[in-house]
């Protein structure tokens, strides 16, 4: 009888490690979870499955916006998130049902179907930063009940995304919060993490009665590494936040976006 190989080399760990740092930057500087960048590395460099490197994502995803949020402190203090409860509050409505069912949606779906899925979604994300990002706050378009009718709406679509991607949803929750809700772009970005970091708990709450949720448990090593990278990349990003200005990084995300996209969906 033949040894199975490990699930993650020992070869594979320091790349993990990097890997999470750099993408933790993204997330920690711009409000993201970074999902988008990884889950290219989870499928073509660390090669797992479409749903497992959704499962591993997502794990990651938490790891970065949980430590993104305290780390941007410095310059998004805790109280002008706390300030803005009832627009937060509108969008979890919406977006813990989403992310419920579109996790749901997920474990159900053929590997080939779910690879095509990510890499539509990431093209449209890509879309999005790149004509949602420049859009000046200068006032919601919209009040009361239908800006609330909106948010809800806008919210369960997000979460919806954020399960089948295994993603945190900031690349389509800070452009919401900015064009319908008219909130500043760096205090968006603060937002965003308040309102992905319970959407994650609730797609991980879903696929946790899926058999493919024992991914975690076979890949305990690569998992610590990566996440050690990406409280190291996260605290980097906070620090880098009102320093590096969107007009440079939204452009070259949304070309990174459509390159990931164009490798998941070749993807066999």
């Amino acid at each position: 009888m033949t040894d199975q190989p490990p699930a993650t080399p020992k070869r594979k760990l320091p790349a993990a490690f990097g890997g999470g740092a750099v993408i933790g930057t993204l997330g920690g500087l711009i409000g993201l979870g970074g999902a988008e960048f990884r889950l290219p590395l989870l499928i073509g460099l660390f090669r797992f499955g479409a749903l497992e490197a959704v499962i591993l994502n997502k794990a990651m995803s938490l790891v970065v916006v949980a430590t993104a949020l305290p780390f941007r402190t410095g310059t998004i203090p805790f109280a002008d998130i706390a300030g803005s409860w009832p627009i937060l509050l509108n969008l979890l409505v919406g977006s813990l049902l989403g992310a419920w069912v579109g996790a749901g949606w997920a474990t159900r779906m053929k590997p080939e179907t779910l690879y095509k899925v990510l890499a539509i979604l990431m093209v449209g994300i890509a879309a999005v930063l790149l004509f949602g990002h420049e859009v000046s706050a200068s006032g919601p378009p919209m009040t009361g009940e239908a800006q609330m009718a909106v948010g809800v709406a806008l919210g369960f679509g997000i979460g919806v995304v954020a399960s089948l991607m295994g993603v945190a949803g900031g690349e389509l929750l800070i452009p919401t919060l900015v064009l319908v809700f008219g909130v500043d772009i760096k205090l968006a970005g603060s937002l965003s993490l308040a309102v992905s970091l319970p959407t994650i708990l609730v797609g991980f709450a879903r696929y946790s009665q899926d058999r493919s949720f024992a991914v975690l448990g076979r890949n305990r090593s690569f998992i610590v590494v990566m996440a050690a990278g990406s409280v190291a990349g996260t605290f980097i990003g906070g620090l880098l936040l009102g320093i590096v200005p969107g007009s440079i990084l939204i452009p070259a995300l949304a070309i990174i976006l459509v390159l990931s996209a164009v490798k998941v969906w070749r993807h066999q």
